[in-house]
């Protein structure tokens, strides 16, 4: 029974094509790669079924993030289909468009209501309207591949515990956040500013990964085996950390203490929640100040954030209600509409906004 079920499920090379929106050539071609592997016919024709469609949909969305086809061959060849991995890449890539496409959108009508009224467009405005509109930033091949490369399924290897002691100490993002790592036993763990550790687990002698979130932390050995930098991988971006000694990564603590304990906010918190606040309600991307991570994760979520916000109306009070143990700002948003929002926002030593978010509030 389930074999003729799946008999009947099966696509001839022309209909597969046709109805993925390929041509036969092409799976042909992804065939000849190894990509996939179609049944045959009992008279020799190719036959697609539910592995190798969800395959192709693994190629296609892998294209679609920028990666060539022979990055693409060597990273899917002999591995099994994984469609929530690429399915999840591929929705922050479509939205990350269509954020792309409403500012391309709005830049265009503001632009020619401006010259409809016999106005004229500044220099600043039309290197903006080139920029933003016609010439929109596509993901490059590297920092798909690091994506994909970075959300993959890892296995935990076990090494030599004598190399453990020779990554333990403090490294300091240039975000300005301090990343801890010390030994438990045979097992690393890594804390973040006023955050809880986490194990790592080592898939290399020098490379271990977190279970929760997909990032992963590499070490860069000196003489002797001492780490003298860290590179954090996560959301595309590899971010290097360099060692401090033990008495700056207390100094920089003892601060982050102060600042708890003072429970003053940053000086220009407040302005820029409100700022954020009312561009994203205007359909407008603020990341002025933010880091570049930051600044990514503002631009994949700004259509589902500007929605949200913009439903819930005109802001009518922000109130600050202290310092994180993490050092973050967190404030109070209320809105015409009923429902509170939670904010934080989190700056770095030299002013650059490493942390923002907004939450409901139960």
């Amino acid at each position: 029974m389930s074999n003729r079920s799946d008999r009947n499920n099966l696509l001839a090379a022309q209909e597969c094509a046709e109805r993925i929106g390929l041509t036969a050539r092409a799976l042909r071609l992804y065939e000849k790669r190894g990509l996939i592997k179609p049944r045959r016919s009992e008279k020799g024709w190719r036959l697609y079924g539910a592995d190798e469609i969800a395959r192709l949909h693994e190629v296609l969305a892998l294209k679609q993030l920028g990666l060539s086809l022979a990055r693409i061959t060597a990273l899917l060849q002999g591995k099994a289909v994984d469609l929530d991995r690429i399915l999840t890449l591929q929705q922050a890539a479509l939205r990350e468009q269509h954020s792309r496409t409403e500012r391309g959108l709005s830049l265009v009508g503001a632009a020619r209501a401006k010259l409809s009224t016999g106005g004229s467009l500044s220099t600043d405005e039309l290197i903006k309207l080139a920029k933003e509109a016609t010439m929109s930033e596509t993901q490059t091949d590297e920092v798909a591949w690091r994506r994909y490369e970075q959300a993959r399924p890892r296995s935990a290897i076990t090494i030599d515990p004598a190399l453990l002691d020779g990554y333990v100490g403090d490294y300091r993002l240039t975000s300005g956040l301090i990343l801890s790592i010390s030994r438990r036993g045979d097992a690393l763990l890594l804390e973040s500013s006023g955050q809880m550790p986490v194990e790592l687990f080592a898939e290399s002698a020098t490379k271990f990964f977190l279970k929760f979130p997909a990032a992963q932390v590499s070490f860069v050995p000196g003489p002797g085996g001492r780490a003298e930098a860290l590179v954090l991988h996560q959301d595309g971006h590899e971010s290097m950390a360099e060692r401090i000694s033990a008495d700056e990564a207390r100094r920089i603590a003892e601060a982050l203490g102060r600042r708890v304990q003072s429970n003053l906010p940053h000086p220009d918190s407040e302005t820029t929640l409100r700022r954020v606040i009312e561009e994203h309600q205007a359909g407008h991307r603020y990341v002025e100040k933010m880091s570049p991570e930051l600044a990514v994760a503002v631009e994949e979520q700004f259509s589902l954030v500007s929605a949200a916000l913009l439903a819930k109306g005109a802001l009518e009070a922000l109130r600050f209600n202290g310092v994180g143990q993490s050092g973050v700002d967190v404030y109070e948003a209320r809105f015409a509409a009923p429902g509170v929002l939670e904010c934080g926002i989190g700056w770095t030593d030299d002013g650059v906004i490493h942390t923002l978010w907004l939450r409901p509030v139960p």
